[in-house]
């Protein structure tokens, strides 16, 4: 398969790092988010340690540009969030000055599109790695030709845990404003999220919730069940968006042990299901230290 003749795909920005980011954390900014996902933690509530998905927030400015920036601008808006996978190494907290930049690593064909690979890193006043993070950007029937740079990540639902039960499920409903506050709180401004018209122009039943914003419900399902004394343990969290989700759903997340890592990490792999029977987030995975 040959790249389209018609669209110019920006690969020479593959490999390439953004320039520096600077973020200035804030208590209000980290008590906006947690209460944007109706976090009930008391250490993200009060603003003492940010949520695991507020690490979006530092590097998003940069991030989404260093991957959308690499797809022709004239299929640019048939893209969606595909995976999300994030690695932590330290907690994000108030007064912090984070640096933050972000580099494209490739692309993948598939039959149903092109998906863009793209990396960011997150990094406080030391130079000390706070987060480590991967995003991919599928474009719907986009024509790229042979996949060049990084494959893409993989961390696929355990096989033999198909059709065994849970050992936790946890349900999570949103609130009618829950994509407006979620908008204000994250800076992602996408209108499928905040106009219905829009949303529905671009052949979508009406608003979405954010990919992100149902992602940070998974980790307080996560943390609520596996560590909800102390949330730092929680070390990587990642997901694979599947299908859509409204304001109006509610969501169930089955939980189910894996094992532990090498490091001695426990693994824990997770699916969360709408209302209406759809999977919106497969291939979930979180680590967790030992307590």
């Amino acid at each position: 398969m040959e790249a389209s003749a018609e669209l110019q795909w920006n690969t020479d920005k593959i490999g390439e790092w953004t320039a520096p980011s600077d973020f200035e954390v804030t208590r209000e900014r980290i008590v906006a988010y947690a209460q944007a996902t109706n976090d009930e933690n008391p250490v993200h509530l009060s603003g003492d340690i940010a949520p695991p998905v507020f690490a979006i927030v530092p590097v998003f400015g940069v991030m989404a540009p260093a991957i959308v920036g690499i797809v022709p601008g004239e299929i640019v808006m048939r893209g969606v969030h595909g995976q999300q996978d994030f690695r932590y190494h330290r907690p994000i907290e108030p007064g912090q000055t984070l640096t933050s930049r972000a580099k494209a690593l490739g692309i993948t064909q598939r039959s149903t599109g092109a998906v863009v690979l793209g990396k960011g890193e997150t990094r406080n006043a030391d130079g000390e790695l706070v987060v480590e993070q991967l995003m991919t950007y599928f474009v719907r029937g986009g024509q790229f030709g042979d996949s060049i740079g990084e494959p893409l990540p993989e961390h696929d639902f355990p096989a033999a845990l198909v059709g065994t039960a849970p050992v936790a499920s946890v349900e999570h409903g949103y609130d009618a404003d829950t994509t407006q506050r979620y908008s204000q709180a994250s800076g992602d401004p996408m209108p499928i999220h905040l106009d219905n018209d829009f949303a529905v122009a671009m052949g979508l039943p009406g608003i979405i919730v954010h990919g992100l914003c149902t992602m940070a419900y998974t980790s307080r399902a996560v943390i609520g069940e596996f560590c909800p004394e102390d949330p730092t343990r929680l070390k990587r969290l990642a997901v694979r968006f599947s299908k859509i989700v409204q304001p109006s759903e509610t969501v169930t997340h089955a939980l189910w042990r894996d094992g532990r890592t090498g490091d001695g990490h426990e693994r824990v792999v997770f699916e969360t299901t709408s209302s209406t029977g759809a999977v919106a987030i497969k291939d979930g995975l979180a680590e967790i230290t030992a307590a």
